[in-house]
């Protein structure tokens, strides 16, 4: 088994989800320097929207796809399956910094929310889809 990414024989726009990212770290940033836990629900909340309800009325996508024509960048396009997965990790991450928040674990909160931007920043500056190497993993080990 190759190390590859799910495949869900549809593709999306790859330079909204770079943009997406872009979007999502600075959120990340300013939760982690001014700790307004509004970030993390409102990243929370467009994850939602745009995993359960419809990817077209998240806020953020739709900025995302506003810059993108602004500064005319080229459509690439990306697996779903792959850039799905790796949303539904960012749901995760948003809601335990949003828990461990709430019980006044903010160190253990800012900790999990460095890793988060880490991994949006791989995303945006590498393309490099940490949800892809987990499920890697993943399907590795259970065979």
């Amino acid at each position: 088994m190759s190390p590859a990414c799910p495949i869900a024989y549809r593709q999306i726009d790859a330079t909204v989800v770079r943009i997406n990212s872009l979007s999502i770290s600075l959120l990340l940033i300013a939760y982690l320097l001014s700790p307004q836990i509004m970030f993390m629900y409102f990243i929370g909340i467009d994850l939602i929207v745009r995993l359960f309800i419809n990817d077209n009325l998240s806020p953020i996508n739709q900025i995302s796809r506003l810059i993108k024509v602004v500064i005319r960048a080229k459509t690439m396009n990306a697996d779903a399956a792959a850039k799905r997965l790796a949303a539904y990790f960012a749901l995760a991450f948003a809601w335990m910094v949003v828990a461990l928040h709430i019980f006044e674990l903010s160190n253990t909160a800012k900790i999990v929310t460095v890793i988060f931007v880490a991994c949006s920043l791989m995303e945006l500056l590498f393309n490099y889809c940490v949800g892809c190497k987990i499920y890697f993993l993943y399907k590795k080990l259970i065979g």
